[in-house]
């Protein structure tokens, strides 16, 4: 069962095979992306370049609540894609989806051009320890530092691509706040220091993305313009 009020997010990792990157992103600009920000729930989508880590290609979508992946739209979406939308999804290397529920927002509402996405695979018995150094100790530590602007926890409803249990994305304003001394403390602090031994702790998934497009959907965009308050 899930809250129906909690937001939501699809990850999705993939790249394309040598030769199709111009196919690919012109497939996720024009179709892919399109097609899901026209369904209700579907409120942004995110697409991020990797700097650290692979594969190369990172999309978020941003859903009001998971309820938004029950709809008949996107059922349909999901069982009779567009025939782009099957190719690219045949010949992509990497691909992994992962549905994920939000337990934490923190920090500031703002958008950086930079992300910094963190997996880990915990087991039930640590995982209120690890959302206690994580939430309790680690995050605050982080937002101590200007450029690291928000973060948001959450917890693996479905995957595909890995072991993964939960997701934190971390927005940052720039690279250099990866090397700041409110990093450095906040990789030890007491609470960290009671977990690193664990067999687990130590086989996270990292990676650093750098953002290369935003697109809102058509009521979000309406709902930003005044006097507007409707779509068609």
């Amino acid at each position: 069962m899930h809250d129906p009020l909690t937001p939501a997010i699809l990850f999705s990792q993939m790249e394309p095979p040598a030769g199709r990157s111009s196919d690919f992103h012109e497939w996720y600009e024009t179709d892919h992306i399109p097609a899901r920000m026209a369904l209700p729930g579907f409120s942004g989508a995110r697409r991020y370049r990797a700097l650290q880590g692979s594969p190369d290609y990172l999309a978020i979508y941003e859903l009001d609540t998971l309820d938004a992946l029950t709809t008949d739209g996107y059922r349909a979406l999901k069982t009779t894609p567009s025939a782009v939308t099957e190719e690219m999804l045949s010949i992509v290397n990497g691909f992994t989806r992962y549905t994920l529920r939000q337990i934490e927002d923190a920090g500031s509402r703002e958008t950086g051009d930079y992300l910094s996405a963190v997996a880990f695979a915990v087991p039930d018995e640590h995982v209120a320890e690890f959302d206690e150094w994580y939430g309790g100790e680690h995050v605050p530590m982080l937002l101590e530092a200007d450029d690291w602007l928000r973060v948001r926890r959450y917890r693996v409803v479905s995957g595909e691509g890995g072991p993964w249990t939960h997701f934190a994305l971390h927005e940052l304003r720039t690279l250099d706040v990866m090397e700041s001394p409110e990093r450095a403390r906040a990789r030890s602090g007491p609470l960290r220091e009671r977990l690193a031994d664990q067999p687990w702790f130590g086989r996270s998934g990292r990676w650093l993305y750098e953002r290369i497009s935003t697109h809102a959907s058509p009521s979000r965009l309406a709902s930003s313009i005044p006097g507007v308050t409707d779509v068609a």
